[in-house]
């Protein structure tokens, strides 16, 4: 028997996606999202609060980096989320984050996490009291650290956190246990 719970959400897991923009006086930024992900085989999207500094820094700048956050910083992305740029101006500092310019586009890659997207916005509206971004992918760069033998991403070596949202905690992503597109053809 099922438990109804009403008009709530529970997609889960979402994966804790660190936002990073310069502000407007030229400084790194960095928030903790949970509300995004992959839209096309180039674009990510994002629903971000309007009011957010982040916000405000990609309908300014055009441009945004996406981190995956990991187990080994879990603080310090958490802190990011809680903070707000526009009441603590060393935030990434105090988060013990190191953020470098992007060779790609005008946003800061923060070089702590082992997984970024850069990217360009292409596409920034209010709707629903959301300000819903699209970003088209210019570059993605790993840390060799989380490459596999062949030199591909291992999604396992990164430790990602995903954000339970029914339990408001975060959990890890790792153990492969399966083959996406092979696995289904044994009931062909």
């Amino acid at each position: 028997m099922k438990k109804n719970f009403g008009a709530k959400a529970a997609i889960t897991p979402l994966p804790v996606l660190i936002i990073a923009t310069y502000n407007e006086d030229g400084s790194a930024d960095a928030m903790n999202a949970a509300w995004g992900g992959q839209c096309g085989s180039k674009h990510i999207a994002l629903n971000l609060g309007p009011s957010h500094a982040t916000s405000e820094n990609i309908l300014r700048n055009k441009a945004f980096t996406v981190s995956f956050a990991d187990k080994k910083h879990l603080v310090a992305s958490d802190y990011v989320g809680l903070v707000s740029a526009k009441t603590e101006k060393n935030k990434l500092q105090k988060a013990g984050l190191t953020a470098v310019k992007s060779e790609f586009v005008n946003a800061p890659v923060i070089v702590d996490y082992p997984l970024t997207i850069e990217c360009i916005a292409v596409s920034a509206k209010e709707e629903m009291g959301e300000l819903r971004v699209v970003g088209e992918i210019v570059n993605l760069s790993a840390d060799e650290a989380i490459l596999d033998e062949a030199g591909n991403i291992d999604i396992g070596k990164i430790e990602a956190l995903v954000y339970d949202s029914p339990s408001h905690g975060y959990r890890v992503v790792g153990e492969r246990v399966g083959n996406a597109f092979k696995d289904g053809l044994a009931l062909k």
